[in-house]
This record gives structure tokens, C-alpha cells and sequence, in this order.
């Protein structure tokens, strides 16, 4: 099956773009390398306040428009209690979490490889396959950890992921 090649062309605003997000990316990779169980709980606690958030937004919009039918109640409900169940249980968080990596880690691997061969042959096209290849490999060990150690296994590949794509990108910001 013949790839389609893609012409980039990297002027300074992307190249430092591409450069500053890099950056930003290993260090936050690095952080998450280093404190996973940290990072997990963060995401699991900003998923829940952006939950009860959703509810309370939800719920306005209910008492504004809808008050008298109660199903419509059941959203901002269920918004807010997934959002609490989040914030005081953020250990299964991290494992619902971790279930959804899993499918992001498959797509984003998939994905990887296809936009790094698309790439071919700019500098960084191999780290851009590399880093999608990485990811399938992170969905089938987290697939065999998966719940019990979805604690520490999601800030760990998250900053795994991080890392890699930040240095992708880092690569891709010297490309000419």
C-alpha cells in the first residue's frame, strides 16, 4: 500500500511553536515520569471538577428553561454525581481513566505511525513513528495491568506519551 507523502515547510513562528510546546511537553513528561501517582490523582480530580462544573452549568440551564420536567434534571444529576464520585474515589477515577487511555493509547498509535511515515523523509519522521509505535505498546501493558494498577500505570504513560511527543516535536521544530 503506497504512502502519500506530506510537504511541510517550517518557517521561524512554527519552528518555535513546535519548539516551546516540546519543551513543555518533556517537562511535563518528565513530571509525570517521576511523580505518576501525583499526576493520576490530578487528572482524576480535574475530570471531576470539570463534571460537577458541566452539572452545575447543565443544571441552570435546566432551571432556566425546563424546571418542571424532571427528566430533565437527570443529566446535571448524574454529571454531578459521577463528578463527586470522581473527587472522593479519585483511585477508581484513575482506573476509568486508565480504560479510556487505553483506547487514546491505541488511536494515538495508530495515528502516530500513519502521520510519522506521512512525514518521510523529514528530520523526525522516525520519532513520530517511534512515539505512535511506543503508544501501541503502552495500550497492550496497560491492558494487562488494567484496573489494578491504574493508579500509578496512568500518570506513568501519560508522562511516557509526553516525553515521546515532546521530543517528536522538538525533532520536527529543527526540520528545514
Amino acid at each position: 500500500m503506497p504512502y502519500t507523502h506530506v510537504e511541510v515547510r517550517v518557517n521561524d513562528p512554527m519552528r518555535r511553536t513546535l519548539r516551546n510546546t516540546g519543551i513543555v511537553l518533556v517537562v511535563l513528561g518528565l513530571l509525570g515520569i517521576v511523580l505518576p501517582e501525583v499526576l493520576s490523582v490530578t487528572i482524576a480530580l480535574l475530570a471531576s471538577v470539570l463534571l460537577i462544573a458541566a452539572g452545575v452549568i447543565s443544571g441552570y440551564a435546566v432551571w432556566s428553561s425546563y424546571r418542571r420536567d424532571g427528566l430533565a434534571w437527570l443529566k446535571p444529576f448524574v454529571l454531578i454525581v459521577l463528578g463527586l464520585l470522581l473527587l472522593f474515589y479519585p483511585g477508581l477515577g484513575a482506573a476509568a481513566i486508565g480504560l479510556l487511555l487505553i483506547v487514546y493509547f491505541l488511536l494515538s498509535g495508530f495515528a502516530g505511525i500513519a502521520f510519522g511515515l506521512a512525514l518521510r523523509p523529514l528530520p523526525g519522521w522516525g520519532w513520530t513513528v517511534f512515539s505512535g509505535a511506543a503508544s501501541l505498546v503502552l495500550a497492550l501493558i496497560f491492558i494487562g495491568g488494567w484496573p489494578f494498577e491504574a493508579t500509578w500505570l496512568v500518570g506513568l504513560f501519560i508522562g511516557i506519551s509526553l516525553l515521546l511527543d515532546g521530543i517528536a516535536m522538538l525533532v520536527l521544530s529543527r526540520a528545514s
